[in-house]
């Protein structure tokens, strides 16, 4: 799939992909794949006039490849409208549309599993919604057309989901290869798990211990500076069968950090300032998750005057794990007792002291306030302790706790492939 990228600092992409999720792409592309994502089958209405919505609409989006859309829409049960959309060249796995309204001849749609909006303009004849698929910073042009059941594309069934690993494996890479990068950045760029191929791009050795272990850097004790300087490229298998669980994933790149970076260290406690996460007052505010499997999938875009954190099909472990690793500066601990997986987004502005103090929003302009318009600071989104409380219901507190901590006893730099 194409991808529309941003322009933003290298030394920290919006495109950070922290995707485990079989099938599930996240990235700032103009249309994303949910290749496990199941939705209410929608049923076709006949429309009561030109200008009710309610009916099969298509169209193709021209996103460096020609994307076939389709949206069903139908009443729903207080008199508006509910809807399931589809990209039926990317799997056709059905999305529940999240919101869709018709104002006048307006037509505005919301698909926040995805971070997707369409804004458009029903014709005066009904038979065309003329508007801009958003999913990212560049909006792109996209005409549905109402179906007739002569010219309606044809639905394909959605691929079955991957067989699993069996629990009981004792799971290794068969091959793996790493290699330098040398692209100048300072955090990780990605870390994938598609089908059976497993992907990281400029890593460095203590990222990829905090994924492995489950810790945030400043766990990580008695290490060469070089263990967080030097990144690299590692592209792996699995030698069994199936598709891993996140436990599996992380057992294999402990063996891979034992085997080709000759790692060896031991577990003490360190009393660390860190972050702990509970349920607000009003109780938490996420959506169970749209996907099946056992996989996450995490990942960053531009929002509405800050960042967006979308996560699908992901358990709040996996969400602080997310935020130590990458976002934050200390370790998170989760105390919220919330089990399950969740389908949600938080969209905040970062601050000094996140991303390593690499924000991936743009620069301000020369001459010009942040983000490039008058009314930025008005429409700034809120920092991510408000952000976590207003949009999901959390609370994220500072105070000092005692930790577990890696201690490095040895340790080398990767064998040769």
């Amino acid at each position: 799939m194409p991808t529309n990228r941003v322009n933003f600092p290298r030394r920290v992409s919006i495109n950070v992909i922290l995707a485990l999720a079989c099938g599930v792409m996240l990235s700032s592309s103009p249309l994303l794949t949910m290749s496990q994502a199941v939705a209410p089958a929608a049923q076709s209405m006949p429309p009561i006039s030109s200008h009710d919505i309610a009916d099969t609409w298509q169209g193709t989006l021209h996103a460096g490849r020609d994307l076939r859309t389709v949206l069903k829409v139908t009443k729903g049960d207080n008199g508006g409208y509910k809807g399931v959309f589809y990209s039926i060249d990317q799997g056709a796995n059905p999305l529940t549309v999240d919101s869709i309204a018709l104002q006048g001849s307006e037509v505005k749609m919301s698909l926040k599993l995805i971070g997707g909006t369409f804004d458009g303009k029903l014709s005066s004849d009904g038979k065309t919604i003329d508007g801009n698929w958003s999913q990212g910073p560049n909006p792109l042009p996209l005409v549905l057309t109402r179906a007739t059941p002569e010219t309606a594309w044809e639905i394909p069934k959605p691929e079955p989901p991957p067989k699993p690993m069996a629990t009981d494996a004792d799971p290794n890479f068969e091959v793996a290869t790493i290699k330098p990068n040398n692209s100048g950045a300072t955090s990780m760029q990605g870390l994938t798990m598609r089908g059976r191929n497993f992907a990281t791009r400029a890593s460095s050795l203590n990222d990829l211990i905090s994924f492995a272990y489950e810790v945030q850097s400043k766990q990580i004790v008695g290490a060469p500076d070089w263990m967080d300087k030097e990144r690299y490229d590692i592209a792996a298998v699995p030698e069994q069968e199936g598709a891993p669980s996140p436990e599996q994933i992380r057992i294999m790149i402990r063996k891979m950090l034992t085997e080709r970076f000759k790692l060896t260290f031991h577990h003490d406690k360190r009393d660390l300032s860190a972050y702990v996460l509970t349920v607000g007052k009003g109780g938490y505010k996420l959506s169970p998750t749209q996907v099946k499997g056992t996989l996450p999938g995490i990942g960053m875009r531009p929002g509405t005057g800050g960042v967006m954190l979308n996560m699908i099909n992901a358990t709040i472990p996996d969400f602080t794990g997310f935020l130590q690793i990458l976002v934050l500066d200390r370790p998170v601990v989760d105390k919220t007792g919330i089990q399950g997986r969740y389908d949600f987004q938080c969209t905040f502005t970062p601050d000094e002291s996140q991303f390593g103090g690499h924000s991936p929003l743009p620069p301000p302009p020369a001459g010009g306030p942040a983000g490039g318009t008058v009314d930025a600071a008005a429409t700034a989104a809120p920092s991510l302790y408000d952000a976590l409380q207003q949009q999901l219901g959390l609370k994220m507190t500072a105070e000092r706790t005692a930790v577990d901590v890696i201690a490095i006893d040895h340790v080398e730099k990767p064998s040769a492939n």
